[in-house]
């Protein structure tokens, strides 16, 4: 790392879901300290719950390949509850809404709609990505673990100049990867990652809102 390198409070700010990647190449030394530094994630009891397997080169254009030929899970169990409800689902739809617009692409488009959510299982042109873990037996708290990981990695990443792009899309075929990964019969795939340099491009100058201050915290005794 240099002395010009951002802090903690900068990479959360820069930080954003980058959907279109430069093909340059990440070094595996430059993954594996980012890793390296992700792995003091708080974790309740030390019981580090994650695992990831990190891929590239002819090993992601095979899941890549094998994302074509379906085979997935049906529903959104591990992305979004059925039925969400408000205000979580009026952030969903707007900033699905925000993105397709910087596209342009309207409601009415499904096809383009669809072109655009696939672009998910070719991570988005990323020369890396990331696939996280877990043992289906853990409790929500350990579930929480995992994601106190994810955002290391993303904010380790963002610190070196390199983007991410969480994707839970690839729960959807956690049966098919839990095959092709070789995972014991209780693991499974939680989410994937995408890593690399953004491109020029107007999807990645998107910015979703965040709820302010006083919508999401209580303040008392102070």
């Amino acid at each position: 790392m240099n002395d010009g390198a951002m802090n903690v409070t900068e990479a959360l700010r820069a930080r954003v879901s980058i959907r279109d990647f430069k093909p340059d190449p990440l070094p595996e030394a430059l993954v594996r300290e980012i890793i390296d530094v992700a792995r003091f994630a708080p974790s309740g009891g030390n019981v580090q719950p994650w695992k990831v397997v990190a891929v590239a080169g002819a090993e992601k254009d095979a899941i890549i390949e094998m994302a074509k030929t379906g085979g997935g899970d049906i529903g959104d169990r591990f992305v979004y509850p059925a039925d969400l409800w408000e205000p979580y689902r009026s952030r969903r739809f707007k900033v699905g809404e925000d993105m397709y617009a910087l596209l342009g692409i309207s409601r009415e488009d499904k096809a383009g709609r669809w072109s655009q959510f696939a672009r998910n299982y070719q991570f988005f042109g990323a020369p890396v990505a990331l696939f996280f873990i877990i043992d289906e037996r853990m409790g929500y708290g350990q579930w929480a673990h995992m994601g106190m990981f994810m955002q290391s990695i993303a904010l380790a990443a963002q610190e070196r100049g390199v983007s991410s792009c969480m994707q839970e899309a690839w729960a959807r075929l956690r049966t098919p990867l839990k095959a092709h990964f070789n995972l014991e019969p209780t693991e499974m795939v939680y989410c994937g990652m995408a890593l690399g340099y953004a491109a020029e491009a107007p999807i990645n100058t998107l910015r979703s809102d965040r709820a302010p201050v006083d919508e999401i915290a209580t303040f008392k005794g102070f």
